[in-house]
């Protein structure tokens, strides 16, 4: 990149070389009209003009160089999925910000293989957070003027992609365990609780079946759902380690696969989900009935969005999977304080 004089009649197109400030003295304003790396525009002569202004210099880039806003807005096309749009270039920046509510999903490792370069700041939120219309997900700039074009194709062949998958409407059937529910003697909490959350996704509890404790009334109460043609089906209750606790082998029962049982996430450490053909069955946590935060907030946003985690993935929870339960919540893996 060269520094060069020009006349203001061949400024246009040109990339300034600095900031050049306007001083206004009737309302006492004094600083940058026009920021260094601003491309000169036609309709920019005239403001020059009446700064006092009749040769600029300028920057001229290189066969093999790229503008800062060219190379940015060439980036976010190539980042930009579904359930986005883009916003910018301005001064090397631009933005991915949600059309829709949903889930926020891209590879994490292609970032920071971005990111390598030094030249490159790409800064996001956490993948598989939970994101509404007009929310923020990636800011990206370069810090140069300009960068080579090979450093730009280089970003882009990495093919760091972003979108937003939206949530389906499933159908949840709620199977609750325990005697001294079926019996009257307390009052079931759980419902309530999973019915707000369910309807966050826009999701439908069709019914709850309350049983007993023992794993053959609560397999045919899971069966009975997945026959009802719900999609997923919680069971609250029984999943700890003491004697009337049958919650697990239920579950595994009906399970054609298991994918996990326990969870590196605290609260919730219990949790287990297995599959049935497509439907979904999950052992919920005791906690989930008094705790705000818990490894099932994790878990329903991916099942919601068609996305059932791996055990790979559910090993690498511990991370991060430690909920602070503060008012402003830093946990990384939540959905940034979204209450559901």
């Amino acid at each position: 990149m060269r520094k060069k004089i020009v006349n203001l009649d061949q400024a246009i197109n040109h990339i300034l070389s600095h900031d050049l400030t306007k001083i206004d003295v009737e309302s006492g304003y004094k600083g940058p009209r026009f920021k260094k790396g601003h491309v000169i525009k036609e309709e920019d002569i005239s403001v020059l003009r009446s700064m006092g202004r009749e040769h600029l210099t300028v920057l001229e880039l290189e066969e093999d160089e790229v503008h800062e806003d060219d190379a940015a807005l060439a980036l976010g096309l190539a980042m930009r999925g579904d359930g986005l749009k883009l916003r910018g270039p301005n001064e090397g920046r631009c933005d991915l910000v949600s059309e829709k509510k949903g889930l926020l999903c891209f590879d994490p490792d292609k970032i920071h293989f971005i990111n390598d370069d030094p030249d490159w700041v790409v800064v996001t939120a956490n993948p598989y957070t939970v994101i509404g219309p007009g929310d923020l997900v990636a800011g990206f700039r370069i810090l140069p003027l300009a960068i080579k074009k090979a450093q730009l194709e280089r970003a882009i062949k990495i093919s760091a992609r972003f979108e937003v998958k939206g949530f389906n409407p499933l159908k949840v059937g709620l199977v609750t365990t325990g005697r001294e529910i079926k019996a009257g003697v307390i009052e079931d909490a759980f419902r309530p609780k999973l019915e707000k959350k369910v309807a966050y996704f826009g999701g439908n509890v069709v019914g709850q079946n309350i049983v007993g404790d023992e794993s053959e009334e609560i397999s045919v109460a899971i069966r009975d759902f997945l026959n009802r043609g719900a999609d997923i089906v919680i069971c609250t209750g029984g999943m700890s380690v003491d004697a009337d606790d049958n919650s697990p082998r239920a579950i595994s029962e009906v399970c054609d696969e298991i994918k996990f049982k326990g969870i590196p996430v605290l609260p919730g450490s219990m949790l287990m989900l297995g599959l049935k053909g497509e439907k979904v069955i999950i052992g919920a946590p005791a906690c989930v009935v008094h705790d705000e935060w818990t490894s099932l907030d994790l878990i329903l946003p991916r099942i919601f969005a068609g996305l059932i985690p791996t055990l790979e993935e559910i090993r690498r929870f511990g991370v991060g999977g430690l909920c602070r339960r503060c008012k402003n919540c830093t946990f990384p893996n939540c959905s940034f304080g979204v209450k559901i």
